[in-house]
């Protein structure tokens, strides 16, 4: 039976709302729980969870909207009243911890900064872009956590950015690290004088955490939003990124991660490179290269970026020698041979569903299902951060609760004969992430040895010695377990393969060269004063990105955002389109 509880004007960022449904679907006789914001997508994502009902069609944006599934009226009152013990305290510990670095609307915000440069915003799609346009007018470049932002809104920004000397990162940009400070999701990595730009995420999480395990650094970790070297957006963000990085003289090499663009913008950003006289590293990952230049180094993998980047801020000569964890203890059947992999970093399935392929040949079929990286076969690749999974429910970076059921469903799967793992650890992730997989790793291995059966688990720790889950202690649990640690995402895959019988070829390169079309290097101010000092940041979004910014040293003001006009987005436009004519931003 379903029940709808509704709290009118009380707003609180999705993250809560999720943890919090988690937290109470645990309860005894309750069979689910599900509170988002009254918002129409959200609406949609109850219906679709099957968790419709007449009342919630009243709930406005503002509202919280309850939904309780339980055979059990009376646990109706029960949640009820665990929520509002919930929201009080949270309210209470707001109270107590409101400083004068808070603000609810611009103009406060602006007050109170100190010359700030930055907007990071994480507030939902729909509302992201007019707060972005908020801070382009207000000249601070724009870091957008936020994703489900419309493609046209994402141009617009851009060219806006770029007309201003400002940067646009993102939408949908989940990592970034700014003069040493992380920013959103994202690790603690030392100083040094590697740049990197890339789609952000876990490609850019794996890529510096290696540089940082190697004892080099970063300056900064530029993220794009993945859809910027599309066609329609030109790559906007990515070009003026690697002219600022190679306008720092702190940067020795320039490093850029991506998923294989446009050919037309590839050829773009490639004769941008070819105007540089930096050492380069490029990843275009699922394109496997043919070839590399003089000055630029085109890598297979991952892992390979990282180390050939290590290697030439060393003055190295580049060579990629990858490894595979070896005496596996592992006796497979004739039925087993698949590889079963459950990522929480989309860019880290991308990078196992390529290296699989390129192996084993393509066995997909013409539609590959929804929040799949690759299906064929007996292998499946999957992407739990994929929307499909995410509706309602945190990240998997966040909540085990997915990745626990498909190690149970996997196991049980007589052909299973591999099952990766990646855990993510830093900014924004899990406190101790593997501690909550380890049981189910230990029960799993224990009942098909009982089954007669065996199978390998392996896993790879995205981070530093610098997070604060604490990476060897990570690694150590999942160990203690009876996971394979591996030390990176290639060689985890690799040694996958390796299990089964197959191995990775690397890809042979000649070097070619190629004539290069002058383009102008020169940057904007604002932009290079944003990368070469730490910045003053105004968090739009969600408290505990402002938390982060505070360990990190820098200054920022919290921007309690809340949707005004009811959330009606038509008359939210109007009033900021008055606002700003009046030249004033509410």
């Amino acid at each position: 039976m379903l029940y709808t509880i509704i709290k009118e004007n009380t707003y609180q960022d999705s993250i809560v709302l999720m943890l919090l449904s988690n937290k109470l679907s645990a309860i005894e006789g309750v069979n689910k729980v599900s509170i988002m914001m009254g918002t129409p997508a959200n609406k949609d994502i109850f219906k679709s969870s099957g968790l419709g009902t007449p009342e919630l069609e009243e709930a406005k944006p503002n509202d919280i909207v309850i939904v309780v599934d339980t055979d059990d009226e009376a646990k109706v009152e029960e949640v009820n009243q665990e929520v509002e013990a919930e929201l009080k305290g949270k309210n209470e510990s707001d109270e107590k911890s409101q400083k004068q670095d808070e603000a609810s609307n611009w103009k406060r915000a602006l007050e109170l900064a100190n010359n700030p440069n930055l907007a990071l915003i994480s507030i939902p799609g729909q509302y992201a872009a007019m707060e972005a346009e908020n801070a382009l007018n207000h000249n601070l470049n724009v870091f957008m956590f936020s994703d489900n932002v419309a493609k046209e809104d994402e141009v617009r920004l851009k060219k806006l950015a770029h007309d201003k000397g400002l940067l646009v990162m993102g939408p949908d940009c989940g990592t970034g690290i700014i003069h040493g400070l992380p920013l959103a999701f994202t690790n603690t990595v030392n100083q040094g004088d590697i740049g990197v730009v890339g789609a952000s995420g876990t490609g850019i999480q794996e890529v510096t955490t290696i540089i940082d395990r190697e004892g080099k650094g970063v300056t900064n970790a530029l993220g794009t939003g993945g859809r910027d070297l599309s066609t329609e957006v030109g790559a906007i963000t990515m070009l003026d990124s690697i002219k600022a990085l190679n306008s720092d003289p702190k940067v020795k090499v320039i490093t850029v991660i991506s998923k294989p663009p446009a050919k037309e913008v590839e050829e773009k950003v490639l004769n941008l490179l070819r105007n540089i006289d930096k050492p380069v590293v490029t990843l275009f990952l699922g394109s496997k290269p043919t070839y590399t230049e003089e000055n630029i180094y085109h890598a297979y993998t991952l892992e390979e970026a990282a180390r050939i980047s290590v290697q030439l801020s060393n003055d190295e000569t580049p060579q990629f020698k990858p490894h595979v964890k070896e005496n596996i203890s592992v006796t497979l059947n004739a039925k087993q041979n698949g590889i079963k992999g459950y990522y929480s970093g989309g860019t880290l399935a991308s990078e196992a569903a390529m290296l699989v392929k390129d192996t084993l040949g393509d066995d997909s079929t013409d539609v590959m299902p929804e929040g799949y990286s690759y299906k064929g076969g007996n292998h499946e690749i999957i992407d739990l951060g994929d929307d499909i999974y995410t509706q309602g429910r945190p990240h998997p970076m966040i909540d085990p609760t997915k990745r626990i059921e498909m190690l149970e469903t996997s196991s049980a799967d007589p052909s299973t004969a591999v099952i990766m793992l990646d855990n993510v650890i830093g900014y924004g992730s899990h406190d101790d992430m593997a501690n909550e997989l380890a049981p189910t790793i230990k029960n799993i291995l224990q009942k098909v040895q009982e089954e007669g059966r065996s199978l390998a688990v392996l896993a790879t720790v995205v981070g530093t010695e610098h997070d604060h889950q604490d990476y060897q202690a990570q690694i150590n649990t999942l160990e203690a377990a009876g996971a394979v640690v591996c030390e990176t995402n290639d060689q985890m895959v690799r040694t996958a393969l390796n299990i089964i019988g197959s191995n990775v070829t690397q890809p042979n390169r000649e070097i070619k060269s190629f004539e290069v079309e002058q383009v102008d290097l020169t940057v904007d101010e604002k932009v290079m004063n944003l990368i070469n000092m730490t910045p003053s940041v105004i968090n739009i979004g969600l408290q505990s990105f402002t938390s982060a910014i505070q360990d990190g040293g820098a200054e920022v003001v919290q921007f309690n955002w809340r949707p005004i006009a009811g959330g009606n987005e038509k008359l939210m436009k109007v009033l900021q389109y008055l606002n700003n004519f009046e030249g004033e931003t509410v």
